[in-house]
């Protein structure tokens, strides 16, 4: 039996349920149709017009990202945007987010880190969401060079409140208004994403260092990840990384 999107859709849904999803998001099947037959698979964290064009090079019939391509809903469709490029292309798209933050991603970041989660950070709908990591004693400037380094991170952010960190919270993403609930259960530092200025601010008078490895690399490692899992359990297919896949900022030093 040839392996169709429904497939990949019920063996993601296995293991992190879309259901988990938060009211906002939009994890799922965002284009195309669950009966259409599969033969290559491309994976992505977005659906850039880059990313696209490698699904349409190398004839994948299906991409899976963790950040959809469809948000709010659409009252109209342009072919040249992603939505309907992909529309117009016949190529589908599944998106696993914040299903997938609190089932899979924050495990494997903390697993990146070297760090052992003992609690979650927060828990929502039953699900955890974040964690709180025990730390081997180090100095904060040592624990974002080893984040940096772990993650690859090209531009870190951090404030060093000094001192030694043994207690971390852990989010990948933009978990910066996670900060207040890390601070109740009294971690040294926040390591997360897209830190705004006052979440900083807050962290300071509160004598947390925050550490900022950017959205992009603190969840880049959803795809290798699931590219694996999809390559073990699917065989008959051809499952890749995309090409494209990369940090679209770049940064001045």
């Amino acid at each position: 039996m040839p392996t169709t999107v429904k497939d990949v859709y019920d063996y993601i849904d296995s293991i992190a349920p879309f259901k988990n999803q938060e009211s906002y998001d939009n994890s799922g099947l965002n284009i195309g149709l669950m009966s259409d037959e599969v033969k290559g698979v491309l994976v992505a964290l977005d659906a850039t017009t880059d990313v696209i064009r490698d699904a349409e090079v190398m004839g994948a019939q299906l991409i899976v990202t963790h950040h959809p391509v469809i948000f709010e809903p659409l009252k109209q469709i342009k072919f040249k945007t992603p939505a309907g490029r992909l529309a117009f292309d016949g190529i589908n798209l599944i998106a696993a987010h914040t299903s997938f933050d609190s089932a899979q991603l924050n495990a494997i970041l903390c697993e990146k880190l070297g760090l052992t989660p003992t609690e979650p950070l927060s828990v929502e709908k039953g699900v955890p969401i974040g964690f709180i990591c025990e730390c081997a004693r180090m100095t904060p400037r040592k624990l974002a060079t080893n984040v940096q380094k772990a993650l690859g991170t090209t531009c870190l952010r951090y404030n060093d409140m000094g001192g030694e960190i043994l207690r971390v919270g852990v989010c990948s993403g933009s978990g910066g208004s996670f900060l207040h609930t890390a601070i109740d259960k009294q971690v040294d530092c926040l390591i997360t994403g897209d830190v705004k200025h006052s979440v900083f601010i807050d962290a300071f008078n509160a004598g947390v260092t925050v550490i900022d490895a950017g959205h992009f690399h603190t969840e880049d490692i959803f795809c290798d990840y699931v590219r694996e899992l999809l390559e073990k359990k699917f065989p008959d297919l051809v499952v890749q990384t995309a090409p494209s896949d990369k940090d679209i900022v770049s940064y001045l030093f």
